[in-house]
């Protein structure tokens, strides 16, 4: 199995495809490399596909350290420097656009262009956030996870999510391959991430909704396009918060649609 040496961790990834410029897929909250399979099979007879697990989940390694999101952007650079890689597309969904996010802040003399996909740009960016915030304290969510039985916490982590039972099963199924430990560590991480200076983002950005995404992440969306110059919106059709399993057509022909522009 590809594990490699990133930090302080072992990080394991897979890359696919043998020639063409380099896509970096970063994951959401308790899944893994494995939720861009539809995106690895479509871009890997053009583009080198590179996926990793994050910091504490499945197959690579945690650590005992209060996780960031700018540690999960230091990981990832020190896995394109180990791997000898140079100016790809960064694409994160969720937790993993929230690490693109900081990745493309603090590394993006090192980038070609950013996919922020179903994310946020804080833990409270409106008035609903910290109203959500203020009923769901960090450390209320960090007693329920640790009250509740796994099973149980995978069924409410995605109780409110609008999206396609299929996709929320195999979501929930890739949770529960995570201890509670890491589960508790992601939550700091997720917590504490801040508005960053987006405006410096000099790349061209894509960013990505599903049409039945929670009406609160749309702002986010927003902000993202007003701060960052080069960046487009799309909406994918019949998706909710994991667009690109939910309608991977349409994700796949954006991104597409996306990366020619690039080229162009």
């Amino acid at each position: 199995m590809p594990f490699i040496q990133t930090g302080n961790i072992r990080t394991y990834y897979e890359m696919h495809g043998e020639e063409g410029p380099v896509l970096v897929f970063c994951h959401g909250a308790g899944a893994s490399h494995d939720m861009w399979q539809p995106q690895t099979e479509h871009f890997s007879n053009n583009y080198r596909v590179l996926t990793y697990d994050i910091r504490g989940h499945q197959q690579s390694e945690g650590s005992d350290e209060t996780y960031t999101c700018e540690l999960f952007a230091d990981d990832l650079y020190l896995l394109l420097e180990q791997l000898d890689i140079s100016e790809p597309v960064v694409i994160g969904l969720s937790l993993g656009g929230m690490i693109a996010q900081e990745y493309a802040v603090k590394y993006q003399s090192s980038i070609r262009g950013l996919v922020l996909a179903d994310t946020a740009v804080a833990a409270a960016l409106t008035k609903s956030d910290r109203l959500l915030k203020a009923m769901y304290p960090k450390w209320l969510v960090k007693w329920t996870i640790n009250r509740m039985s796994d099973e149980k916490y995978a069924d409410w982590s995605f109780k409110y999510f609008d999206m396609n039972n299929d996709v929320r099963e195999y979501l929930k199924q890739e949770q529960l391959k995570m201890s509670k430990e890491e589960l508790l560590k992601i939550t700091d991480a997720i917590y504490t991430f801040k508005l960053l200076p987006l405006e410096t983002i000099r790349v061209p950005t894509l960013i990505i909704l599903g049409e039945n995404e929670r009406k609160a992440v749309f702002p986010h969306a927003g902000k993202m396009v007003e701060l960052i110059k080069d960046s487009q919106r799309v909406v994918i059709p019949d998706a909710g918060h994991a667009s690109n399993l939910e309608n991977p057509q349409v994700f796949n022909i954006e991104l597409e649609k996306f990366l020619r522009s690039i080229s162009a």
